[in-house]
């Protein structure tokens, strides 16, 4: 892309900027602002949407401060980042540095030009390809550059009681009909295979994600936005092989919580748990002896087939509007340094962005040979807009069991909430072409 069509294409982001914030918006409340010198030296803030690792970045805030005498260092990191943060991108009040997830708000941000160029930060070279990957498919259209540092991963498939698969016997899946068969092992001895908390509508999308690795195309959404194809045609199996799922769990798994579920599979009320590693902490609170470990949600036919669900959970992002880029690359070098993602991943049983020898969590010992490959594909809900409430629709498919009705009102509310996001991709289309 030539100088005249980026600046071309930035007019074209600018103009969706409003769209784009409006759509991630919700409520919106005011907030203080940062960004003061502090005694002659630059001040870089980062705001970032983990409250749960407030403790692990107080801590880096600190270290940081102490080391280095021409930058200070504030890190944010209230209950509602996200909120805060659309609220001060309308009022154009930024922070120096976001840390945000690999998800659809990241493509709204990216593409309404309001995150700076890093692809000359040295630190990109040391991070996973397939991260990189992951992150390069958010772009709702292509743009030059590299806008967010991958950090954290998570994983999603299945956590199984690791003790009672050893006093039972039982073998780890490698095809959706070996699960099966496993379920129905389970259930003869009088064990509940899954437990399933669907009376919290998000977590429907844990196995809906862990299973479409293996059963959709990885970029089904951007085939339905350029008009390829639809998600009746795509989803079809996936939402068939959900509801089978169904059969293997609690008689009411809609009268059963996120928490409800956690504290079952901790007393050992069930064997096995669809849900992402981020669950394993919860589970620990419950039974800190628990012996936990975890395996690919086995979807396909074929185990040739079978897919990490894996995701970037954290990634950092340097503003347009950052006043010192210098300073930014080395707030970001000092979170890169392995040391400091070593604690972080240790802390939130994640998985590290960044090439090197980390300890894995022993939770994810089951998963860690896909990592290694690469062989990892994100969550399709990365790519849904929030007004469709995809948690709800599946809570409400899966109640119903109409394979048919959901996938029609998939399609429909797809056109009706992602209306400018096809328009914007139309246009593009237009004007340079295909976007793959």
């Amino acid at each position: 892309m030539n100088r005249k069509e980026r600046r071309k294409m930035k007019g074209m982001r600018k103009k969706y900027l409003g769209v784009a914030l409006t759509l991630a918006a919700g409520a919106l409340f005011a907030t203080g602002c940062g960004g003061q010198n502090n005694d002659g030296k630059t001040e870089i803030e980062i705001v970032q949407y983990k409250p749960e690792a407030t403790a692990y970045f107080d801590e880096l805030e600190e270290e940081f401060n102490a080391t280095h005498d021409d930058i200070h260092l504030t890190i944010d990191s209230p209950n509602d980042a996200s909120t805060i943060l659309r609220t001060r991108f309308i009022r154009e009040d930024y922070p120096d540095i976001i840390g945000i997830g690999g998800d659809i708000n990241f493509s709204y941000y990216m593409d309404a030009g309001i995150l700076a160029d890093i692809s000359d930060f040295e630190g990109i070279q040391d991070v996973k390809q397939s991260y990189m990957d992951i992150e390069d498919a958010l772009e709702i259209t292509p743009l030059d550059g590299v806008y967010g540092l991958p950090y954290a991963a998570n994983a999603a498939g299945i956590l199984y009681n690791k003790d009672m698969f050893e006093e039972h016997g039982w073998e780890i899946p490698q095809t959706w009909d070996e699960l099966k068969a496993l379920c129905e092992e389970i259930q003869s001895e009088g064990i509940l295979p899954f437990y399933l908390g669907f009376k919290d509508t998000w977590t429907c999308l844990a196995p809906w994600n862990s299973m479409a690795v293996d059963l959709a195309p990885a970029d089904v959404c951007k085939q339905v936005n350029r008009g390829e194809t639809t998600f009746t045609k795509e989803y079809g199996e996936l939402a068939q092989k959900y509801l089978e799922i169904l059969d293997y769990g609690p008689d009411d798994p809609f009268a059963y919580g996120y928490n409800d579920a956690c504290t079952a599979f901790a007393n050992g009320e069930a064997a096995m748990y669809p849900i992402g590693s981020y669950a394993v902490p919860q589970i620990l609170t419950v039974n800190p002896d628990m012996n936990i470990d975890s395996f690919v949600m086995p979807a396909s036919d074929s185990a040739d087939g079978n897919t990490l669900n894996s995701g970037i959970d954290l990634q950092f992002c340097v503003m347009d509007a950052c006043p010192n880029k210098e300073a930014a690359y080395e707030v970001l070098s000092f979170l890169y340094e392995d040391e400091n993602i070593q604690k972080y991943i240790t802390a939130q049983n994640s998985i590290s962005c960044k090439e090197g020898e980390f300890e894995l969590s022993p939770m994810l010992s089951g998963m860690e040979s896909y990592i290694d490959e690469g062989n990892m594909t994100d969550y399709q809900d990365h790519y849904y807009p929030s007004e469709m409430a995809v948690d709800a629709q599946l809570q409400t498919f899966l109640i119903n069991k109409d394979v048919d009705a959901f996938l029609k009102k998939f399609d429909s509310d797809w056109q009706r909430y992602n209306r400018d996001i096809i328009r914007q991709v139309q246009e593009y289309e237009e004007e340079h072409g295909s976007v793959e």
